[in-house]
């Protein structure tokens, strides 16, 4: 059977014409704006940036037990291929100090790292770096170097306003806060403060059964500083004292003041190294290097106060031996904790509680020696491992629903990695 034929007349198929030419006509500035975004996310590269320990300290203390031999040759520059993880050398910035640690601004103009050195000056003291990125594809250029305030600097941050940088001089035992200038340079310290008090046990309170896992109860050692999310309160650890600082910030001057309480302590010889704060804020993970174990706390944002409630261990039930702590992270979704432990060579993985309160899901094989620290990619999908012995990046898939990680075999050849940041070039600067 035939189908009926509609016909239209030439006037409504010219009115219809005009109409539809009329929108789409409208509509192609949004359009092509949308292109040109598509445009740009494929031309322009995720980039990650490798820090590593490129020329070891001469005169290391007997218990500098992890310092490696210095098989990198400064910040590592890779593309990082957004389907699979997969990271391909896109260049090298060469330097001799061990660029151990890099923070990013947040316009992802700038790049700060610090050289864990002791040779600046006549206090020996450490450097830290500034660099311009080129947004085009992501090479560094040196803007200038200047001394971080104590010998040893292992660990730099941003102020959240963007004015400061915030260090932690790890053999100095000593924080220092860097003036950002406006050309993204930096300045001389605004303030300095050395840590003091009494030195911890060789041997941790909570360390697994028959551990030797000694490093930083010699001495003070600063090992990470941060501020909260308001950027009023600062944070620092000191590993040897097994004390948590809390400064009060003065934006304007760029000074450190002691808050009320000035410290919290750690079980003895525990040996506090990093902490995260959960996303809500209100809870605070640390991590203990020789006591292997994480400890909750709830923090008081309006006071800048920590309260301990949780200790839990960062390794599988039964574990014995020596185990020392590295890297901690809260996953963007809140959900789950992260944990490095090197000799154990694993990431623990726990769960987060409706209160915070931590289970430990399961442990991850880095597939390398030695984690010293990890990041996730911008997206969450990847979870990027620095094997400081291995020389090599492993790269695993996150499962968002466990928390769990799969191995991607992807392997990536670097000297001695201590720490990746990443840069998506498709964002607008």
């Amino acid at each position: 059977m035939q189908l009926p034929v509609h016909s239209i007349s030439p006037e409504v198929s010219r009115r219809s014409f005009l109409k539809t030419s009329a929108v789409l006509a409208g509509s192609a500035p949004f359009m092509a704006e949308a292109l040109n975004a598509q445009a740009a996310t494929a031309k322009a590269p995720l980039m990650a940036y490798v820090g590593t320990f490129s020329s070891p300290l001469k005169d290391m203390l007997p218990t500098q037990v992890d310092l490696p031999p210095g098989n990198g040759r400064g910040i590592h520059l890779y593309q990082v291929d957004r389907t699979t993880g997969a990271m391909t050398p896109s260049g090298v910035y060469e330097l001799g100090t061990s660029p151990n640690c890099l923070a990013l601004n947040a316009a992802g103009t700038r790049l700060y790292s610090t050289n864990e050195t002791d040779r600046a000056g006549e206090g020996n003291e450490g450097t830290v770096s500034a660099f311009a990125i080129n947004r085009a594809d992501g090479p560094l250029t040196l803007l200038n170097t200047v001394r971080s305030g104590g010998a040893g600097p292992t660990y730099v941050s941003i102020h959240p306003s963007g004015k400061f940088v915030l260090v932690a001089n790890y053999f100095g035992g000593s924080v220092a806060v860097l003036p950002i200038l406006p050309d993204g340079r930096l300045g001389t310290a605004t303030d300095i403060k050395q840590d003091s008090g009494a030195v911890g046990p060789k041997k941790a309170t909570n360390a697994p059964p028959g551990s030797f896992a000694f490093s930083g109860h010699d001495r003070t050692h600063a090992h990470m500083i941060q501020t909260d999310s308001s950027g009023r309160f600062v944070l620092h650890v000191d590993l040897g004292l097994d004390r948590i600082f809390v400064w009060k910030f003065d934006e304007r001057t760029g000074v450190l003041t002691p808050n009320d309480p000035a410290s919290v302590s750690l079980p003895p010889g525990d040996g506090p190294r990093h902490f995260f704060f959960h996303p809500n804020g209100r809870w605070c993970y640390s991590l203990q290097e020789e006591g292997s174990n994480i400890v909750l706390f709830d923090y008081d944002a309006a006071k800048g106060q920590l309260v301990s409630r949780q200790t839990i261990s960062s390794l599988p039930a039964g574990f014995a031996g020596s185990n020392f702590c590295s890297e901690i992270m809260v996953s963007a979704d809140g959900r789950f904790v992260y944990a490095g432990n090197r000799l154990h060579d694993s990431i623990g993985i726990f769960s987060i509680g409706k209160s915070g309160e931590l289970t430990f899901v399961g442990g991850e094989w880095t597939r390398g020696n030695y984690p010293r620290s990890f990041n996730f990619d911008p997206t969450g999908q990847f979870f990027y491992v620095c094997n400081q012995r291995a020389d090599n990046v492993t790269v695993f898939r996150v499962n968002r629903r466990t928390g769990k990680l799969n191995f991607t075999g992807h392997y990536t050849p670097v000297g001695n990695p201590s720490h990746i940041v990443f840069l998506d070039l498709a964002k607008a600067g």
